[in-house]
């Protein structure tokens, strides 16, 4: 017995090794590192071999695995005319849109054919290969990071795949575009959803994108939440541009801001909670599609999204 008493001490010992507290004032809010205001050309992509290119801000994060924001990771997938290429990640959610080309996209699920404009999700897979009938491109986006942190493997799929054409987005849009600018609505956009996901009116479980126009000439007021935007600008004309800023005065203009701005296939990061307004100052109508962890910030009942009045 007394050995037993010895190892379990030692055991003891051991674990008091990893023992560490604060001050609970002092400590309530940690010094983590702030989400950065990035953007990512579209340069990135336009050349060069068949590839994966990470929009790695993992060195900002402080984080030992590759991530854009920290439950979320963005990539361009550059695939030339007539090659393939696969992809494999260990997550629950993936949300892919066609920036530019036309191909197929061979799943465990079933093959899909897509085309510039179109959108598409993946659950947890074995990996999936894409082919390329021209030279092509994909914004890949997926919550590898959110269970790298967590320290899990995904086995088991939390929602069906879904493919959204560029049609039915644009149709969608169109339909809303004229009540939405005379009511002044925020955002002239439609949330993507999936069936397994009405809930919380999300495209995945985790993750969550909007489609939304910002018609030439116009302003859409700032709002914040508490999900980071990697935010796509899957078409724009010049001069459009989003200014995002922590604080809003008593008129609901961001103080202080910088300048997001937008080109054609180019992907920019909105850190959580900052206001941010979009501005297209253009003669050409533009369409963003920012993708979110809002679907984990809406199941747990933290997004807090807010409008100004």
């Amino acid at each position: 017995m007394q050995k037993g008493s010895n190892e379990m001490s030692t055991v003891n010992t051991l674990w008091q090794q990893q023992v560490i507290s604060w001050e609970y004032t002092s400590a309530a809010t940690p010094d983590l590192n702030e989400v950065p205001i990035q953007p990512f050309p579209a340069s990135l992509h336009e050349q060069g071999d068949t590839r994966v290119i990470a929009l790695d801000l993992s060195k900002d994060l402080e984080t030992p695995y590759l991530a854009t924001s920290p439950n979320l990771l963005a990539n361009y997938v550059r695939i030339c005319a007539n090659e393939k290429i696969s992809t494999t990640v260990a997550a629950t959610s993936e949300v892919f849109f066609v920036l530019r080309g036309s191909g197929r996209t061979e799943t465990a699920d079933g093959t899909v054919v897509w085309q510039q404009g179109d959108a598409f999700t993946l659950p947890c897979n074995q990996g999936v290969t894409h082919f390329a009938d021209e030279d092509s491109a994909l914004y890949w986006s997926h919550d590898g990071p959110l269970l790298q942190y967590m320290g899990v493997q995904p086995n088991k799929a939390m929602f069906k795949p879904a493919y959204y054409s560029k049609a039915y987005m644009r149709d969608e849009v169109g339909k809303l575009r004229e009540t939405a600018m005379q009511e002044k609505r925020n955002r002239v956009g439609i949330i993507l959803g999936n069936t397994d996901s009405a809930k919380t009116k999300t495209m995945t479980h985790t993750m969550w994108s909007l489609f939304n126009l910002l018609p030439k000439g116009e302003v859409q007021k700032p709002h914040r939440h508490q999900s980071v935007a990697l935010d796509l600008a899957a078409f724009s004309g010049p001069d459009t541009y989003t200014l995002i800023g922590k604080k809003v005065d008593e008129n609901g203009d961001i103080i202080n801001p910088v300048k997001a701005m937008w080109a054609t296939n180019s992907v920019f990061v909105t850190p959580p909670g900052w206001w941010h307004s979009h501005h297209n100052e253009s003669d050409q109508d533009a369409y963003v599609f920012p993708v979110q962890d809002a679907g984990l910030h809406t199941y747990m009942r933290t997004l807090d999204i807010q409008f100004v009045r």
